[in-house]
């Protein structure tokens, strides 16, 4: 018998894996993961072809001017991303909103990056 813990950590995996499936990011067409966490939130442009994280940014980067997670802090983040992306001649993405559903601070942090210039 399975503890309500391991339980819900298998259904989380699950949710993820199902959602990743269909998801393959390139050099040109990266994945940007987003992690959410009860404190912060961060975000990665990744090449799954190489196996490489081409550009990170969240609330624990040092450049960051917000600490706590919200959704001000997740448009800054979104904004700063993009901003990255563009350094690096990156100009669409593969959004991968991992286990969170698309609302709230994720949904916040893509709209941001969708202003400042990416396209999912």
């Amino acid at each position: 018998m399975e503890s309500s813990l391991r339980k819900r950590d298998i259904v989380r995996r699950k949710r993820a894996l199902r959602i990743r499936k269909h998801l393959r990011g390139t050099a040109q067409k990266p994945r940007l993961s987003v992690q959410r966490s009860n404190r912060h939130i961060s975000a990665q442009l990744i090449d799954d072809e190489n196996g490489v994280t081409l550009v990170s940014f969240g609330t624990l980067s040092k450049d960051s001017k917000f600490k706590v997670k919200s959704k001000e802090s997740a448009a800054h983040v979104g904004e700063q991303i993009a901003a990255l992306a563009k350094d690096k001649k990156i100009e669409a993405v593969i959004f991968d909103r991992g286990r969170n559903k698309y609302h709230g601070v994720i949904a916040s942090l893509a709209d941001a990056a969708r202003k400042t210039g990416l396209k999912f």
